[in-house]
């Protein structure tokens, strides 16, 4: 769920190498409803961001996306209030890439604010999220610190233009200065203190 920001301006956003507190809820907010509603905005847009495992399978890598959604289904039929769509044989939301959607439960509809589409147009996740799928509701952050993991590590996205690959680990280059800066910050501190009590 990278976004496009300012230099340096990531603060409040979730990029690669965050870490992210999440928090189990019951209740989760769309984006449809909270930007009707005027609801706050979480992570520079409307709507819940949420933790889930792709259909359901917990074998898979976790997705953390927005709630854009609800779909119910009912005989067939579709219902996304927050929408206008109502009691429909299928759903276009061109929006979010879905043309004639036809799914099998009802459930969320979600989306990577950097993605042009849904999930659920894409191979990310091609039913709706059921309530059950979702760890929970992103609640916090702690910049840059989950890069020593994906130096390690890695991680399978793609290294999109403007990036930089260090050891297995991919970000944008502002992530990395911090990121160092972090770490120089937290081994240099307690050494200078160190070194300046023994004298």
């Amino acid at each position: 769920m990278t976004h496009d920001q300012s230099f340096f301006g990531r603060i409040g956003t979730i990029d690669p190498g965050d870490i992210i507190i999440v928090k189990k809820s019951d209740i989760i907010r769309t984006r449809a409803e909270e930007e009707n509603s005027g609801g706050a905005k979480r992570y520079g847009d409307w709507g819940d961001v949420v933790v889930y495992y792709p259909n359901g399978d917990e074998l898979a890598t976790p997705i953390i996306h927005r709630v854009c959604c609800w779909v119910e289904v009912n005989d067939n039929r579709y219902t996304v209030d927050s929408l206008g769509i109502r009691n429909e044989s299928e759903i276009t939301i061109p929006e979010l890439g879905l043309y004639r959607y036809r799914p099998n439960h009802e459930g969320f509809i979600t989306k990577g604010d950097n993605n042009l589409f849904s999930d659920q147009s894409c191979s990310i996740c091609y039913q709706p999220v059921k309530q059950e799928w979702i760890v929970g509701k992103a609640r916090g952050e702690l910049p840059w610190i989950g890069l020593l993991k994906l130096l390690i590590w890695g991680h399978p996205i793609y290294s999109p233009e403007g990036w930089i690959r260090i050891g297995k680990a991919s970000a944008p280059l502002d992530q990395w200065i911090c990121f160092f800066l972090f770490f120089s910050a937290i081994v240099g501190v307690p050494l200078y203190l160190d070194g300046f009590r023994r004298k």
